[in-house]
């Protein structure tokens, strides 16, 4: 993969000078150092844009397990469990009011 962003991004700058070159109409070869600075600016940037991809990647990736533990705590804890099926098994929805003052 390095490869071949380096390849796109020195293609990229060469294309990039040409085309400014051309514009202007001037010889498309007119500085050959322009052209190579070009080329090594575009490979520079294509492989920065290729790290930052995989790193965003890899923070997704641990953003989703974090999400996925959360949900998992929240909703699939034991004894959260039994606590909402002992709830729902005696017909109530949660605690009321009422439901305290018949405790005491």
């Amino acid at each position: 993969m390095p490869a071949t962003a380096t390849v796109i991004g020195a293609l990229l700058g060469l294309g990039t000078q040409m085309y400014s070159n051309a514009l202007r109409r001037l010889p498309y070869m007119r500085h050959p150092w322009e052209h190579v600075l070009g080329m090594g600016l575009g490979a520079l940037f294509a492989n920065q844009l290729a790290n930052w991809d995989a790193q965003l990647k890899e923070d997704l990736d641990k953003m989703i397990e974090k999400a996925k533990a959360a949900n998992e705590r929240r909703y699939f804890v034991k004894d959260n469990m039994v606590e909402v099926m002992e709830n729902l098994s005696d017909g109530r929805q949660g605690h009321s009011q009422r439901d305290f003052a018949e405790d005491t």
